[in-house]
């Protein structure tokens, strides 16, 4: 990593553990509205659709063919649907619940806290995440991450999000940094790896096990960033 002065962090499932502070809620919220006898399906089963349906919603929000109010709105209803289950007030309501709850999960992704320590040493350290400015705030406050960071960039806040070149371009200026400077972390390889590596920044792709790998470097877990740097 020569040159590099500047590292950029994604938050969600890079630093921030969303698989584990959403399951933990979504649990929750199963057993609370007896979703097991309204949707007559096991909670395994529920975590799974609501994942899928989650993550095709931010595909969506991403690439500007829904809004930030269709998303929340119509979310778990859209979960429901899938087992032939329609209740728009009671999504409502789980998720004013979901949101009030999950953002303030404190689990981090192994090894997070000792690789910052170890990185803020020698380099200035940034978020640019995609995502909500209320709930992004409340997942930095609520986990002790705040203070690692010199900036955090929210996709709300500017109308941006990755891996659109002009936030790339936007977290520069932030920083005070050239491109050559910079490097990008994080779990979605089109949005992060790609976005940065469009935007002329090296980029690390923190990849899941199964993942293919066909361009730049990648790590499995946090504490690998502490041979690369």
């Amino acid at each position: 990593m020569k040159n590099i002065k500047h590292i950029f962090f994604d938050l969600d499932d890079t630093l921030w553990d969303f698989e584990k502070n959403s399951i933990y809620i979504l649990q929750q919220l199963f057993l609370e509205f007896d979703l097991k006898h309204k949707l007559k399906t096991d909670f395994e089963n529920f975590a799974g659709i609501y994942k899928t349906v989650n993550l095709q919603l931010w595909q969506q929000y991403s690439k500007k063919e829904i809004t930030k109010d269709y998303l929340r709105n119509r979310r778990f209803n859209l979960v429901f649907n899938q087992f032939n289950y329609d209740n728009y007030d009671e999504n409502i309501i789980i998720t004013e619940h979901y949101l009030n709850r999950a953002p303030k999960g404190k689990h981090l992704k192994e090894g997070c806290i000792e690789t910052l320590n170890y990185l803020k040493q020698n380099y200035h350290l940034h978020i640019i995440t995609n995502g909500f400015k209320e709930i992004q705030g409340i997942k930095i406050e609520s986990c002790g991450l705040k203070d690692y960071f010199k900036n955090i960039i929210i996709s709300e806040e500017h109308q941006l999000s990755k891996p659109e070149e002009k936030i790339f371009r936007l977290a520069e200026d932030f920083a005070f940094a050239k491109k050559e400077e910079c490097v990008m972390i994080g779990d979605n390889f089109e949005s992060d790896v790609e976005g940065a590596l469009n935007a002329g920044w090296k980029a690390i792709y923190f990849a899941p096990e199964n993942s293919i790998i066909n361009k730049g470097s990648h790590i499995k877990n946090l504490s690998e960033l502490k041979l690369l740097f």
